[in-house]
């Protein structure tokens, strides 16, 4: 059996490029041998100190709800639940068309919380502070591989660490595999950094 490589992916639950490049991850790990490993970062964290429109940060500071649970469930249950977590949270907030609605969050979060089998009291963290210091460190530990002027998500493979690939639409079967390769091939080199254009197309969850 060939060893899987572990791939570590680092999200925020409301973003949804990250959401997209996390599920084509989970396409890539069927044709080739990855194990997508999940690790935290925070886009309030990401832009508190940036020059961005203030509903925005705003709107990222109300997000970190999801965050705090995340880092919550995993620190009471183990770091598998994350992945779990991370796809019931991310169906009902992108899929479903969630995210538009702060209010509902807490709901979002208790509906996910129930899907993956942990207790829906674990929603009472998304105010709790407590965990900030654990996802803070998970995010610089991220941003700290590709430096500050990218985003979510960022993937580790080994030594090579990157910022993106930011897709508009989840891309499945070999063609995952494919662009896995093409993603290695060119981040491998130390003297590669940007290959960009600009986007035409809105993200597509399906």
């Amino acid at each position: 059996m060939t060893e899987k490589i572990p791939v570590d992916l680092w999200f925020d639950p409301a973003c949804p490029f990250a959401w997209i490049t996390s599920r084509w991850l989970l396409e890539v790990e069927k044709v080739r041998p990855i194990e997508p490993r999940w690790r935290q970062m925070s886009l309030y964290f990401l832009n508190e100190d940036k020059d961005v429109p203030a509903d925005y940060l705003e709107r990222a500071a109300k997000g970190m709800g999801s965050v705090r649970v995340v880092a919550a469930a995993a620190a009471k249950h183990g770091e598998q639940v994350i992945g779990p977590l991370y796809t019931a949270l991310g169906t009902r907030l992108h899929n479903e068309g969630l995210g538009k609605e702060p209010e509902r969050l807490r709901e979002v979060i208790e509906g996910a919380l129930d899907e993956v089998g942990l207790d829906r009291s674990l929603a009472d963290e998304m105010r709790s502070e407590e965990w900030d210091p654990a996802i803070r460190a998970s995010h610089e530990e991220g941003i700290g591989l590709v430096g500050e002027e990218v985003g979510t998500p960022i993937i580790r493979v080994g030594q090579n660490a990157f910022f993106g690939p930011v897709i508009t639409r989840i891309i499945r079967g070999e063609d995952a595999g494919e662009l896995w390769d093409g993603v290695l091939m060119v981040t491998r080199y130390d003297d590669f950094f940007e290959l960009k254009r600009t986007r035409t197309k809105r993200p597509q969850f399906d």
